[in-house]
C-alpha cells in the first residue's frame, strides 16, 4: 500500500481529531492508520479532552486484557456518557469494571442456558430462510432495511421474548438511538436535550421494564424471564439493569451484525473469486468467510479506556487519568499480524482479528450468535437459485465509532421464475 505523504510539521495525531477524516474514503483512513502503526509510540489525538491512540494489534490486545490499568469506567464511547445520563439510564455492562462488571456478566451468562442457545440457533436458520423468501417474492432493492437489519432484530426479539406489537417501534428506536453516534453534527443538533437518541433509549427501556415486570409474575421460556428471575448469588436483573442490557443488546447486537452483513455482501461482490470459492464448498469456507468479513469491515471502529494505574506500553508511560482509545479498525489491518492486510481472503488462517474485542473481561458476549447469524444468512443468500450482488458503494455514515452503513442497493443476478422462489429445506 502506498501511503500519502505527511506534510512537514503535521501533528500525526491531529488528523484523527478532524471530523472530515471520518468522512474521507476508507482507503484514506487505512493509510493514516498504517502511518501511525509505523511510529515508535502512541500519538496524542487532540479531540475533546484528548486521548492516546492505540493502533497496533499487540497494544490493543494488551490494553484489553489489563482492565485494572485500562478501565472501561466511566465510559467506553466518545464522548463519555454524562453523569446524569448514567444516573437516569443505569450503567451499561460495557462501562463497568471489576466486581460490578463480573457480577452483572455472570447473571447474563447464566441466563444463556444451553437450551436457550440451541433454540436461538434453530430460530436463526428459520428467520434467515424467511427473510430470503420475502426478498425473492417482493424484490426490494435496498439491502440494509430488507435483509441486514431484519435478521439480528428478529432474532434478538425472539430470544428476549418481545411481543410482536412492540417490534416496529423498537426497530425505529434503535435507529434513532444510534444514528448520530460518532457522527459530526451541527450546533443546533448537538444542543438538543435530552436529544432524539436519549429519548429513543428511554422509551425502549420503559418498554422492556414493563415486560420484565410481567415476566416476574408470569415467567416464560425466554431471555427476559431468565434475567429477571435469575438467582445468581441471590441476585437477578432489576428494572434499570434490564433496560441497560436490552439497550446494549439492541443497539450493539443489531447494529454491528447488520453492518457486518452489509459489508459482507459488498466484499463478496467486489471479490468474485472469493465468492466463487465460498460457493464451491460453503461448509468448508463459511466460518473463515464470516471472520474475514468481520476483520475486513471491523463493525466497531474504537472503544475508549481510562488509565487507572501507571503503565508503560510501546515506549509510552501512561499515568492515571489519561484517556486512550483502542482502534480496532487499525489493529485488524496490522501488517505484523495479518500478511497482506488489505486483501479480502476467506482462507486467511490464522485470523486473530479483534472484531469482537481484544479479549479480557469485555470480550463480546454475542460473538457466537453473530457468527451463526451471518453464516445462516449467507448460506440462504448464496445457495438459492438466484444470487444477489451489491450495486454501487455502501452509503457510510462517516462515524468515528462504528463502520455504519445507512443503505446499500442490491440486485438479482438473473431472473427467477416465481415458482422457484420457495425455499426447499
Amino acid at each position: 500500500m502506498t501511503l500519502p505523504a505527511q506534510r512537514p510539521g503535521q501533528d500525526p495525531g491531529r488528523e484523527l481529531a478532524d471530523p472530515a477524516f471520518w468522512q474521507a474514503p476508507p482507503a484514506h483512513r487505512l493509510a493514516a492508520f498504517a502511518r501511525l502503526r509505523a511510529l515508535d509510540s502512541p500519538v496524542f489525538v487532540p479531540e475533546g479532552t484528548g486521548h492516546w491512540a492505540l493502533v497496533r494489534h499487540a497494544d490493543v490486545q494488551e490494553a484489553s486484557r489489563l482492565p485494572r490499568v485500562f478501565a472501561s469506567a466511566p465510559g467506553v464511547t466518545t464522548p463519555e456518557p454524562a453523569r446524569w445520563v448514567r444516573s437516569l439510564f443505569g450503567d451499561s455492562m460495557v462501562n463497568l469494571d471489576g466486581a460490578d462488571h463480573a457480577q452483572l456478566r455472570k447473571i447474563v451468562q447464566r441466563a444463556f442456558t444451553p437450551r436457550l442457545l440451541a433454540a436461538a440457533e434453530e430460530d436463526i436458520h428459520a428467520v434467515a430462510a424467511r427473510i430470503v423468501d420475502d426478498v425473492l417474492e417482493q424484490r426490494p432493492d435496498e439491502f440494509v432495511s430488507a435483509v441486514a437489519s431484519r435478521l439480528p432484530l428478529e432474532v434478538i426479539c425472539n430470544m428476549m421474548g418481545i411481543p410482536e406489537r412492540y417490534r416496529a417501534e423498537i426497530a425505529d428506536r434503535v435507529n434513532h438511538a444510534s444514528e448520530n453516534i460518532g457522527v459530526e453534527r451541527g450546533l443546533a443538533s448537538r444542543l438538543r436535550m435530552p436529544g432524539r437518541g436519549l429519548r429513543a433509549l428511554a422509551r425502549m427501556q420503559r418498554m422492556v421494564a414493563g415486560i420484565g415486570r410481567e415476566r416476574r409474575k408470569n415467567p416464560a421460556d425466554d431471555l427476559i424471564s431468565a434475567l429477571v428471575c435469575a438467582n445468581v448469588d441471590g441476585q437477578a436483573l432489576g428494572a434499570r439493569q434490564l433496560g441497560a442490557f436490552f439497550s446494549l443488546l439492541m443497539v450493539a447486537g443489531v447494529e454491528t451484525t447488520r453492518n457486518a452483513i452489509t459489508h459482507g455482501l459488498t466484499l463478496l461482490t467486489d471479490h468474485p473469486d472469493q465468492r466463487d470459492l465460498l460457493l464451491a464448498d460453503f461448509e468448508k469456507h463459511a466460518d473463515g468467510a464470516v471472520d474475514e468479513m468481520i476483520r475486513h469491515s471491523t463493525p466497531i471502529i474504537q472503544f475508549r479506556r481510562t488509565v487507572a494505574a501507571e503503565h508503560t506500553l510501546s515506549g509510552h508511560a501512561f499515568a492515571p487519568g489519561d484517556k486512550v482509545v483502542l482502534y480496532y479498525a487499525s489493529a485488524n489491518r496490522d501488517e505484523a499480524v495479518f500478511p497482506d492486510p488489505d486483501a479480502f481472503d476467506i482462507t486467511r488462517s490464522p485470523n486473530p482479528h479483534l472484531g469482537f474485542g481484544g479479549g479480557g473481561p469485555h470480550f463480546c458476549l454475542g460473538a457466537h450468535l453473530a457468527r451463526v447469524e451471518m453464516k445462516a444468512l449467507f448460506r440462504e443468500l448464496l445457495t438459492r437459485p438466484v444470487g444477489l450482488r451489491a450495486v454501487g458503494h455502501p452509503d457510510l455514515a462517516g462515524s468515528s465509532f462504528d463502520n455504519r452503513v445507512r443503505s446499500l442497493h442490491f440486485a438479482f443476478e438473473q431472473p427467477q421464475p416465481r415458482a422457484q422462489a420457495q425455499h426447499q429445506p
